[in-house]
């Protein structure tokens, strides 16, 4: 098993500067291991804070990872700790993505928490983007109370995050020429106990059970929760606005923010949003020391 440490680095980052991330491999409970990256804050720098980063489903992941490491660094460079974290079956971790399932997602979720709080004791954020803030309502619920949520274009129906996913099966159909009822009926494989195939990824029965069951709702207040959607306009979707309101009747301090940007998790080409960095970066950091 390999040593889920990472390495030292040599004194690359002086001048106060953070040092390269560190990538590594953090033992899971299935026996298999899950890549990690590490971003450090610089060297003899009080770290302010530690966030867990849960990325979004299936391909939204790889057209996201330029956005979620510019942030990264930009957390570091303010004196905070990041972990990105690619779940069983996704990335450079082990496992295939068709035999993921959701329950699977939160232990490997709960065990790079409890790694990182271990690392560093500082306050520990979950950031989760699209279908990732799903998973951090569910660490937040599993693991150690966290100091808040950073959830990017969250989605808060899992039920709904399925039902998309599913209809890019259709859409290839649609684009082929195929007939209206050509292909098998994808949720009745599910329930039968079958995996199904959509866009290149092989969906498990247990993953869209558990997807499909999973919300945003919180078993325990959290101190602060940070939504933020990217569009064209400056106003919060109706959505995100009733969710917050709920959020904030369970006793939650709930703020949503709005920045114009483009949806870099469905651009086919790598993208920034400085104005999401920017309000992310000032959310995180206004409490901390």
């Amino acid at each position: 098993m390999a040593d889920p440490s990472p390495q030292p680095q040599p004194p690359a980052a002086q001048a106060g500067r953070p040092p390269p991330p560190d990538a590594f491999f953090l033992p899971a409970a299935d026996g298999g291991q899950r890549l990690c990256i590490l971003h450090r804050p610089a060297p003899r720098r009080e770290v302010r804070g530690a966030l867990v980063y849960l990325h979004p489903f299936a391909e939204e992941m790889n057209r996201s990872r330029r956005m979620a490491a510019l942030q990264s660094r930009a957390f570091a460079d303010a004196g905070f700790a990041v972990l990105q974290i690619d779940l069983h079956g996704c990335g450079d971790s082990s496992g295939d993505f068709g035999d993921a399932d959701w329950d699977g997602w939160r232990q490997d979720a709960r065990r790079a928490g409890d790694w990182l709080a271990c690392e560093f004791g500082a306050p520990l954020w979950w950031w989760g983007l699209r279908a990732g803030a799903l998973l951090a309502c569910a660490a937040a619920h599993d693991g150690l109370a966290p100091a808040g949520l950073l959830l990017w274009q969250p989605v808060l129906s899992g039920a709904q995050q399925l039902t998309q996913f599913l209809r890019l099966a259709r859409a290839r159909q649609i684009v082929a020429g195929a007939p209206a009822a050509a292909g098998p009926d994808l949720r009745a494989e599910l329930a039968a106990g079958r995996a199904v195939e959509v866009s290149g990824y092989r969906l498990s029965p247990g993953l869209a059970a558990g997807l499909g069951k999973a919300g945003a709702e919180l078993s325990r207040p959290v101190s602060r929760i940070v939504c933020c959607e990217v569009g064209s306009g400056l106003e919060l979707s109706p959505a995100l606005q009733a969710q917050l309101g709920r959020w904030r009747a369970a006793g939650c301090d709930a703020r949503g923010v709005a920045v114009a940007g483009a949806p870099f998790w469905h651009a086919a080409e790598p993208q920034d949003c400085p104005a999401l960095r920017a309000a992310s970066l000032a959310a995180v950091a206004e409490d901390a020391p």
